[in-house]
């Protein structure tokens, strides 16, 4: 059987919008998260819930710095 050793070419054309896609689908899973700590009563999983939704806010700001970068590579 054959296969295919040669590299996909580096499209990056629609990076900036599989990004801002993920920016959204991020922001909404902090908002569904957000709507779940007000229905547990469990002080460690509103903890963790919590440490999670740091973790994504952190993740948005790496994904709208990879924006910024991807635009300023599209400008050049």
């Amino acid at each position: 059987m054959a296969y295919n050793t040669k590299p996909n070419p580096d499209d990056r054309s629609d990076n900036v919008e599989k990004l801002q896609a993920m920016i959204q689908n991020t922001e909404n899973n902090i908002e569904a998260a957000e709507e779940s700590i007000a229905l547990t009563d469990s002080e460690q999983q509103r903890q963790q819930i919590e440490a999670k939704n740091e973790r994504r806010r952190e993740s948005i700001d790496s994904f709208r710095s990879e924006i910024k970068d991807e635009a300023n590579n599209q400008q050049s």
